[in-house]
C-alpha cells in the first residue's frame, strides 16, 4: 500500500522522514478558511480533527490502495483559537498576547483508506511563554523574519522559538504538528513498518 502526507508543511514531512517512513506527499484539497466558518463555534480540538480528516479524505479515493495521512494542529488561549499569522505585524501580535500566559496546541491526525476515515488521534500540550522583554521581542522577530508566520503561533519551537518559552508539557511531536508515536503504532498494525 502507497502512504502519503495530505501536507503542505515541511516540518511534518521531516518528521515523518526522520522516523523512517516510505511515504509520498501530496498537498491537501481543502480550503481551511472555509472549513472553518462551516464549522462555526467549534472547540479547539475539534476544529483540529475535523481539518485532519478533511485533508486526508481530499486526498483519498474510494477503491485506491492508498494510506492518506491528514494532520493539523489549532492553538487556544483561553477559549480564542488563533490561526497562522498572515504577516510579521499579526505575528508580533500574537507573540505579546501569548507572553507570559500558558496556551495549548490541539494537534490531530488522522488516516484515510478508500475515501474514509478509519484512523484518528488527537494530542493536546500546554506551552507557557515566559515573560520576555520587548527588546527580546524585537530582535527575535528581526532574526526569524518570514519565518515564524509558518507557525501557528508565531514560533518555530524546534528552533530558537524554544527560548520564548519556560515551560512545556506534552508530547514533541504533537508540538510540532503531527502526533508521532501514536501515529507510527497505526502504522506497524496496518503492516506499514516492521513490528
Amino acid at each position: 500500500m502507497t502512504v502519503i502526507l495530505a501536507s503542505t508543511s515541511p516540518i511534518r514531512r521531516a518528521v515523518l522522514q526522520d522516523a523512517g517512513v516510505a511515504f509520498l506527499v501530496r498537498p491537501p484539497l481543502t480550503d481551511e478558511a472555509e472549513l472553518k466558518k462551516a464549522f462555526g463555534p467549534a472547540k479547539p480540538d475539534d476544529i483540529a480533527m475535523a481539518l485532519a480528516e478533511a485533508k486526508a479524505c481530499s486526498i483519498s479515493q474510494e477503491g485506491a490502495l492508498e494510506l492518506v495521512i491528514g494532520a493539523d494542529q489549532v492553538l487556544s488561549l483561553t477559549g480564542t483559537v488563533f490561526d497562522k499569522p498572515r504577516d510579521l505585524a499579526e505575528a508580533r501580535a500574537h507573540l505579546s498576547a501569548l507572553r507570559g500566559k500558558t496556551h495549548e496546541l490541539h494537534s490531530a491526525v488522522a488516516c484515510a483508506l478508500g475515501g474514509k476515515i478509519i484512523w484518528r488521534r488527537m494530542k493536546t500540550a500546554r506551552l507557557t511563554m515566559r515573560s520576555f522583554s520587548d527588546s527580546f521581542l524585537e530582535s527575535y522577530m528581526v532574526r526569524m523574519r518570514s519565518e515564524i508566520t509558518s507557525s501557528v503561533g508565531a514560533y518555530k519551537l524546534e528552533g530558537e522559538g524554544i527560548q520564548l518559552f519556560e515551560r512545556i508539557e506534552g508530547d514533541y511531536f504533537a508540538i510540532l504538528g503531527l502526533p508521532l508515536l501514536p501515529l507510527l503504532a497505526f502504522l506497524r498494525e496496518q503492516g506499514e513498518l516492521a513490528s
